[in-house]
């Protein structure tokens, strides 16, 4: 692939426009996978989605969803949910699916004549407390941070996987968390957010998830840190999620098969 940039030196009072032409590498474009299936508190879960895509390359600003696949889930009961595509979007629904705690899961995604699979388990989690407010935060001092307290189970290993969502920010802020120090105690996930005022919202979904999510999600939070450097860094490896081409193993996917019980809590700051 064959990009243009121009670098644009300013010397004294004269400018010069300089074209480079960069030779990025290629590759064939793989299936991304978004498949996070969660049992919300109050709902009976049965509406579930699933989305499709293929990696584009790095300087293309639209994602090509992908169309067309035969998809479905089946639980260890033998009840089998499809998933049907809306509208050539790669948005892919079902409404009869039946959440159940610690049910394992398995999905097939049929896509270009290449079967994808992926096996995951419903993984409960517990609900936040209170939600407790420091308007001294942040390294000025000034910012405001958010705790949100949840009461770990005891002799439990649990993971938990905690979204942050403002009208102020378009992406939301990711954490994940687990017990190994805090077994059976009570503590909190961390939110701060420089711009954040009194009179703003933050939803706060927390998620149950498997020590392989967790293991998952922590190395993608790693390598999309602020500090992970530029386009023309050192790009990190590939995380690869719980499904795999076994068609054509080679061909892997990218993406995660989860199914989760979930709570979602939102607060007005104060």
């Amino acid at each position: 692939m064959k990009k243009t940039l121009y670098l644009i030196l300013t010397v004294l009072l004269f400018n010069c426009e300089d074209v480079i032409d960069l030779d990025l590498p290629t590759a064939n474009p793989k299936l991304v996978i978004e498949a996070s299936l969660n049992w919300f508190e109050g709902t009976d879960g049965s509406q579930q989605q699933i989305k499709l895509s293929l990696s584009a390359p790095f300087f293309d600003s639209q994602v090509p969803p992908a169309n067309n696949a035969i998809i479905n889930v089946e639980d260890s009961n033998g009840n089998l949910f499809n998933f049907t595509e809306i509208n050539n979007t790669g948005i892919y629904q079902t409404n009869n699916f039946i959440p159940e705690i610690n049910q394992e899961y398995n999905l097939t995604i049929i896509y270009n004549n290449q079967t994808y699979v992926g096996t995951e388990t419903l993984i409960t989690t517990t609900a936040v407390d209170y939600v407790e407010q420091n308007d001294e935060g942040g390294f000025s001092g000034e910012d405001i941070e958010l705790k949100a307290y949840y009461t770990d189970p005891a002799n439990i290993d649990n993971y938990y996987f905690y979204q942050f969502e403002t009208n102020i920010a378009q992406i939301p802020n990711l954490e994940v968390y687990d017990d190994q120090f805090t077994d059976g105690n009570q503590i909190f996930a961390f939110y701060t957010e420089e711009d954040l005022q009194s009179g703003d919202e933050v939803t706060i979904t927390n998620y149950g998830i498997s020590q392989q999510f967790y293991q998952f999600m922590d190395l993608l939070l790693q390598q999309s840190s602020s500090d992970s450097g530029g386009p023309f860094e050192t790009q990190p490896a590939t995380v690869r999620g719980n499904c795999v081409n076994i068609t054509n193993p080679e061909n892997y996917p990218l993406g995660y098969f989860r199914v989760s019980q979930a709570y979602q809590f939102t607060y007005i700051v104060q």
